[in-house]
């Protein structure tokens, strides 16, 4: 059975080795070791992901199996350059381990972020996605979010292009 929850402090550890497990899963074949070993290092290693947790700022939801984190989602204030309406805020990963891909899972997970977006006066959800994850793009669109440009995505020493997108609320 399948539970949501927000993240706590000590989830931090078995939060950041799903999420390196995930964007392994997801786009490890694209970098060399060492790019993919930096961007896992510096997103997911201590000062990463797990350090958020304790900030206000964010909020994390989790998707958990038998007390396994098997997705999750991260919003927070927008840090993409440019110049953003006080009241937006950023989708920063949504992270769905691939079992679990067609289960609902990530359904849950976005109703819980447009959610919370509304209940803390957001009037737009802004976000980036790889240009090739078509997947993901085409979930995006399921609810509304729109290309509004392109920003670079620095993985190591790789720079991929992804598209922003915005979801007025």
């Amino acid at each position: 059975m399948i539970t949501y929850r927000d993240a706590r402090a000590i989830d931090g550890p078995a939060l950041s080795a799903m999420a390196r497990r995930s964007f392994t899963e997801t786009f490890g074949t694209l970098y060399r070791q060492s790019d993919l070993a930096a961007f896992l290092d510096d997103a997911f290693g201590p000062n990463g992901l797990a350090a958020q947790l304790s900030e206000p700022d964010f909020a994390i939801r989790l998707a958990l199996e038998d007390e396994q984190i098997i997705g999750f989602v991260k919003m927070g204030p927008v840090t993409f350059p440019g110049e953003w309406r006080p009241d937006a805020i950023e989708l920063y990963q949504f992270y769905v381990l691939s079992p679990w891909h067609g289960q609902g899972v990530a359904q849950e997970l976005m109703a819980w972020a447009l959610e919370h977006a509304r209940s803390h006066g957001a009037k737009e959800i802004i976000l980036s996605v790889y240009v090739d994850n078509h997947r993901a793009h085409r979930f995006y669109e399921r609810y509304g979010f729109q290309d509004i440009g392109r920003i670079a995505f620095r993985v190591g020493e790789t720079v991929d292009d992804d598209n922003l997108m915005r979801l007025v609320l």
